[in-house]
């Protein structure tokens, strides 16, 4: 009798002293995750207590306690990765240790929604969610709920997958993760978020419309060329005017005077403006006496 409890006792010891070598294992990374500072050991130190997990019996794998430690150790690894800004890697290391997407546990998913929605890349966990979710046996995980919100909140709404959302609040998942009142609000947040984020929708009279595209016909080229002489007669001027000091002859500038005047009259003023008059009835009078000036000495001669 002895004996045979004795074997029981050797026979279970294993499991239990892996167990407490494995909770150490976490002990040890979350110092040195979060007191520290230290996040590529405390990657490390995952690193090789997930491997002790590798060589876990099938009956030891549906231990509870197994379970706890190994998504402990991946959910201490993970933040280490996103603190040294590998977050990229996470899903990649996570699938070393797990194998396939619909075995990753409910709380790793929903941390990895949260860092990848922190880092604005929420296209890249879509998919990956996605197949969790339409897994039928995480349905009845206790944290499949929280997944599936995480998803529509930090997903894709921010993608703007309003329609998934909706489809997915109708199915099967949506009615395995809430309740009816959960789906209820869950679909007016959806509907909010399609009104908040719509573009307004009106019609733009048909007169406003033909208005507009006869004015922009009518004056942009009569615009355009005003421009165009405009930058000649300025570029033409601060030529004359840097060579003027060179230039005797009177004559000549008084021609180029000529031209201005008659550029300002003929194309820069609109006579058809109440404004402009003053302005031309000046000009008129300059004009006058620039003839008088360069052509009345003859004039005067002939007479």
């Amino acid at each position: 009798m002895r004996s045979s409890s004795s074997a029981s006792v050797r026979h279970s010891s294993p499991p239990v002293c892996l167990h407490a070598l494995r909770a150490g294992f976490v002990d040890t990374a979350v110092e040195h995750l979060m007191v520290r500072k230290d996040f590529q050991a405390a990657f490390d130190i995952c690193e090789k207590g997930l491997g002790s997990f590798m060589n876990s019996d099938e009956q030891e794998e549906t231990c509870f306690r197994h379970g706890e430690l190994k998504a402990a150790l991946c959910i201490v690894g993970v933040q280490a990765l996103a603190e040294l800004n590998q977050w990229s890697d996470v899903f990649t290391w996570i699938l070393q240790h797990y194998g396939e997407t619909v075995k990753i546990p409910a709380k790793i998913m929903q941390m990895c929604i949260l860092l990848y929605f922190k880092v604005g890349e929420q296209a890249e966990v879509q998919e990956v969610v996605r197949t969790w979710l339409h897994c039928s046996s995480n349905m009845s995980q206790s944290g499949y709920s929280s997944v599936a919100e995480l998803y529509i909140l930090h997903v894709l709404l921010p993608l703007g997958q309003t329609t998934e959302a909706i489809e997915l609040l109708e199915d099967e998942m949506g009615q395995a993760a809430f309740t009816e009142d959960q789906r209820q609000t869950a679909l007016s947040v959806v509907e909010n978020y399609n009104a908040k984020n719509e573009p307004p929708s009106y019609t733009v009279p048909e007169s406003v419309c033909v208005q507009a595209e006869a004015r922009s016909s009518v004056t942009t080229p009569q615009g355009s060329l005003a421009r165009w002489l405009n930058s000649v007669v300025r570029l033409l001027y601060r030529t004359l005017s840097t060579v003027s000091t060179n230039i005797r002859s009177h004559s000549l500038r008084r021609t180029f005077l000529l031209l201005l005047l008659l550029y300002l009259l003929l194309i820069r003023m609109d006579p058809a403006l109440p404004s402009a008059c003053p302005w031309i009835l000046r000009l008129y009078g300059l004009f006058q006496e620039m003839w008088n000036t360069m052509f009345g000495p003859n004039y005067r001669a002939l007479c």
